[in-house]
């Protein structure tokens, strides 16, 4: 089971990674990698609770128009049914690898998650992107100039034989997690019970942060039934819905050395598969 201790000493691993670690290689061979480093390169980029950084100044800066553009058009093919919400996280905010993660803007990874899905469910081909970018470019060649930005498509599709993700299709007039109510069966776990985050395996996205991994918290709420993040976000068929719950923990529990006051805590919301209870018997993955 690990310990604070375990988990700091995990995020100040991470935090040394940048293309590879200084003592290795670029693309090293296999006996140079051992288990901590593997686990340390597969770990979702925007999961960076705990690891060290210096400080920095918060800014509450204008978004740029280019930026709210990015969001509406994110909103509308989400609206649209081109999208779920969490495939636009794993493609515009999680499997970047981590230079691209923490070296572009945000809306620039939104932007990219634009692509990404576009291109990968087939409604636009990358050469057909790359001439109409060019097309684009020239159209505005030295700037605006105080014109409006205006779309001048080549032609209009029928909507109506647009492939719709399917989870879309089911929650149009219910919601969502609406839609799966009634289908996780009944919650595992009540409130005020005590749970054990279990360590499982992590490859691709997930929104169970590594440092309430192996931690022991106390279930706050019984929130809602939903398929777990990391399935949903891939549109799978047959998902079962889960519950979820928020989860609060002692920031002693959680951070090695923490100085803080006795009774600070942090809640998180963790869907069922990842708890089990407190003194449990069984292995955590």
């Amino acid at each position: 089971m690990a310990t604070p201790y375990d988990r700091a000493e995990r995020l100040d691993l991470v935090a040394r990674l940048k293309s590879s670690y200084p003592e290795l290689p670029d693309a090293p061979t296999p006996d140079l990698i051992d288990h901590d480093r593997f686990a340390a390169y597969v770990k979702t980029p925007h999961d960076v609770g705990g690891e060290p950084d210096a400080p920095i100044e918060y800014e509450n800066k204008q978004y740029e128009i280019w930026e709210e553009n990015t969001y509406i058009m994110c909103e509308v093919l989400g609206w649209r049914g081109i999208w779920l919400s969490e495939e636009r996280r794993r493609m515009g905010n999680v499997d970047l690898g981590r230079a691209i993660y923490l070296g572009l803007p945000y809306y620039v990874r939104w932007l990219l998650a634009v692509v990404r899905v576009l291109v990968e469910k087939h409604h636009i081909g990358l050469s057909e992107l790359a001439e109409r970018m060019i097309e684009v470019k020239a159209r505005y060649e030295g700037g605006l100039q105080g014109k409006a930005l205006e779309a001048k498509p080549k032609f209009e599709g029928d909507p109506a034989k647009v492939e719709r993700n399917e989870h879309h299709l089911r929650a149009v007039g219910t919601g969502d997690p609406q839609i799966f109510a009634g289908q996780a069966g009944e919650p595992k776990f009540r409130v005020g019970d005590r749970i054990v985050v279990k360590e499982l395996p992590i490859l691709l996205y997930t929104r169970t942060q590594e440092y309430v991994r192996g931690a022991t918290g106390e279930i706050a709420a019984v929130t809602y039934e939903s398929p777990a993040a990391e399935d949903e976000t891939w549109a799978g068929p047959d998902q079962k819905p889960e519950w979820f719950y928020i989860v609060r923990f002692n920031l002693a529990e959680l951070w090695h050395a923490y100085t803080g006051p006795s009774n600070d805590t942090l809640q998180t919301e963790i869907p069922e598969r990842w708890l089990e209870a407190a003194g449990s018997e069984r292995a955590s993955a």
